[in-house]
């Protein structure tokens, strides 16, 4: 890549957010380069097995199956994707100045943040290991694969109440699984969960390790209180602790909330710095779903080219 080349816009990020404003921007012939990422490229989406709420998709369809679809289109119109992390960014001026890992120097007048989220994990190995055997991090997402079954939620706040509740709609039982003797929900959601005749609370109970060879099949759990340990039989966990924005390159540059999600103007997908624009999951709290993540990334694609227009 030619270090001296000012490219127009530069996408950092796939995923539903990052691929759909790659299919915007270079129908707008403005020839996006796109960092994928090394490890990460597709998105959360590609540790999903079906996803049956995408529209256009009757009868579902695999994860990293959409997230190939996606690529391939904005293949088609003329988007550069490379397989590789930014790793610096120099975001003052009308010059944006990148670096990637491989060590190159990338300059563009527009750059679309996307690089999503991580869900928080409790950090256990077997959780790593059987995840999409029966470890979940996304109800909506995987929720009818447990119908009829017994399930755990761990978590105490109103992400943890309301996977629970979404998750009876299939599940014969939900435990939610709580380290404190109070839950960090809101009143309303806390209700919501304790009214459910198929939900149980299990308090001051810590998850220590994930049971099953090719599939959950129970956790092992410790009574904060007492220090006793147990083995209770369980054939999905749901983690809800929250989510980590992959805010990192930017904090300092670009203005984040408290937690560190990117801030954007109401209604837009403008940052604080001229030619910055973030979507999907960087910016997006409440809903966390590929069709939302997907609309912010076609809104960063149009403020990025309207900013281009002004300029030229």
């Amino acid at each position: 890549m030619n270090q001296e080349t000012v490219h127009e816009v530069v996408i950092v990020g796939s995923g539903p957010a990052g691929y759909t404003a790659a299919i915007y921007a270079a129908r707008a012939q403005l020839n996006p380069i796109v960092y994928e990422g090394s490890v990460t490229a597709g998105g959360a989406l590609m540790n999903t097995t079906e996803v049956e709420n995408f529209p256009g998709f009757p009868n579902g369809v695999m994860g990293p199956d959409l997230m190939e679809q996606m690529r391939k289109q904005s293949e088609r119109f003329g988007a550069k994707l490379i397989t590789d992390d930014i790793v610096e960014m120099k975001l003052d001026g009308k010059v944006k100045e990148l670096k990637d890992g491989s060590g190159n120097l990338i300059k563009t007048k527009s750059l679309i943040l996307a690089t999503g989220s991580a869900y928080k994990e409790i950090g256990l190995e077997n959780e790593k290991r059987l995840s999409g055997r029966g470890v979940s991090w996304c109800a909506t997402c995987d929720g009818f694969f447990f119908r009829d079954q017994v399930i755990a939620v761990v978590g105490g706040g109103d992400s943890a109440m309301e996977e629970a509740n979404f998750l009876t709609k299939f599940a014969s039982k939900v435990v939610i699984i709580h380290r404190r003797e109070q839950l960090r929900a809101s009143k309303i959601m806390i209700e919501r969960a304790k009214n459910n005749p198929k939900i149980e609370f299990l308090f001051n109970t810590q998850v220590i390790d994930v049971i099953g060879t090719d599939k959950v099949t129970g956790l092992k759990l410790k009574d904060l209180k007492s220090g006793t340990e147990r083995i209770q039989d369980f054939t999905g966990l749901f983690v809800a602790i929250g989510h980590l924005p992959r805010s990192e390159l930017i904090k300092g540059q670009v203005d984040l909330d408290n937690d560190g999600y990117a801030k954007v103007q109401s209604g837009t997908t403008l940052t604080n710095v001229p030619g910055v624009f973030a979507c999907g999951d960087l910016v997006d709290h409440r809903y966390r779903q590929a069709i939302t993540a997907a609309g912010t990334g076609c809104q960063a694609a149009l403020d990025a080219e309207k900013y281009l227009t002004a300029l030229s």
